[in-house]
């Protein structure tokens, strides 16, 4: 059943629209990378940079939404701590097993590899800021708290989940983040749609880029850019159960939440899963 119209904000329209606006704050603050480079180092100044050119947006977008829907506040509660190790396994069971193996198909210009190898080099505490919590938190704020949680107000869920993760996806500005994104964001957005809780979308968006944090210390990014998609599973049958094994690992994961949220409404009264 779709919500009530009234006061609700964004439509996909609008939706698009607050993807631009974060678009061009990177663009706008880029520059600020580039100077504040030369005086306190690469990754320090790709945390400010990041804060302030999505950080600044999405504090516009939020005071647009609270002008338009009286709402103030995200609903931050957690009410059943035991579907937090499900999201969590398959998070990083889609962005490793899913994921992983899809992105390996899109051809990586060699313009692109050095920029890649670069930022793939950064393994600091400042990365790790940006990566695991400023990004989490930000841009779920933003892709979850305000697009998701509008559109649901004014589409059928399936829409609404889709729409708010194409636009999360693009938002990333590249093919292999896009896919990252669009894919994370649908299962992220299920998550929301299900709990209504912010905290359990930051949990995913988290654990996937915690995950790909950590694995810049074990994976040669070079020799694995320059790889094909065969030669790094070694036999398409590993590839195969690699994937095979991921989609069972998931499902056996969307399983226990459904049944998790089964509780959850039987207790609270919450929206029906139509999805």
């Amino acid at each position: 059943m779709i919500e009530s119209t009234t006061k609700s904000y964004p439509s996909v329209s609008q939706s698009f629209g607050i993807t631009g606006i974060l678009i061009l704050g990177v663009l706008l603050f880029s520059p600020v990378d580039l100077l504040l480079n030369k005086f306190i180092g690469k990754e320090a100044s790709m945390l400010i940079c990041y804060l302030l050119s999505i950080g600044i947006p999405s504090w516009i977008v939020y005071l647009i939404r609270k002008r338009k829907t009286d709402a103030h506040s995200f609903n931050l509660t957690v009410k059943n701590k035991r579907i937090i190790p499900f999201i969590i396994i398959a998070a990083i069971v889609l962005l490793m097993g899913v994921v992983g193996p899809i992105t390996s198909l899109i051809p990586i210009p060699e313009s692109f590899k050095k920029a890649l190898i670069g930022l793939v080099s950064q393994r600091g505490v400042f990365t790790f800021m940006l990566m695991v919590i400023a990004a989490p938190v930000l841009e779920e704020f933003i892709f979850r708290g305000i697009i998701l949680d509008g559109l649901l107000k004014r589409y059928s869920p399936t829409k609404s989940i889709l729409v708010s993760s194409l636009l999360f996806g693009l938002v990333h500005l590249n093919p292999w983040q896009f896919v990252t994104g669009f894919i994370i964001g649908i299962f992220s957005g299920w998550v929301y749609y299900r709990t209504r809780s912010l905290s359990f979308s930051i949990i995913i968006h988290a654990a996937a880029n915690l995950t790909g944090f950590l694995m810049r210390f074990f994976i040669d990014v070079d020799s694995s850019m320059n790889a094909s998609l065969l030669d790094m599973y070694s036999r398409l049958i590993n590839l195969i159960l690699v994937i095979a094994g991921s989609v069972l690992i998931v499902s056996v994961c969307v399983y226990f939440l459904r049944k998790e949220f089964e509780r959850l409404k039987d207790r609270n009264g919450c929206i029906e899963d139509t999805i």
